[in-house]
């Protein structure tokens, strides 16, 4: 009896290692059909990849750096445009006055020589 029993619990044994086995199997099965469930779920959502998404959102930081840099670049144009013009705006009226002591040279001069003529 005692050999009987021996041979019970091994036989027992076997088959229980061989049902983990068995089970093992079924989980990877599972999983694999999950994932591909999921991943397809995923595809029809059009869901991007995390590398994607990385890739965009650098070009996204890079975009806002050269944003930001000619945004201070053109204050800095605005800026000297602003100083040369208060420059021209003080020159203007030395020139406008010589121009206009020019042009009444010029309509004398004409003058004169309608006058000669």
């Amino acid at each position: 009896m005692d050999q009987f029993t021996n041979r019970f619990f091994d036989d027992f044994a076997k088959m229980m290692m061989d049902a983990a086995g068995v089970a093992q199997g079924v989980r990877r099965e599972v999983e694999t059909a999950f994932r591909a469930q999921a991943e397809r779920f995923l595809a029809d959502m059009d869901v991007v990849s995390r590398e994607e998404f990385d890739a965009v959102k650098e070009m996204a930081v890079r975009a806002r750096e050269d944003a930001d840099a000619l945004a201070a670049r053109v204050d800095a144009l605005e800026k000297a445009l602003a100083e040369v013009g208060a420059g021209e705006k003080k020159a203007p009226a030395k020139s406008a006055s010589k121009s206009a002591s020019k042009g009444a040279e010029t309509s004398r001069s004409t003058a004169k020589d309608t006058d000669a003529s």
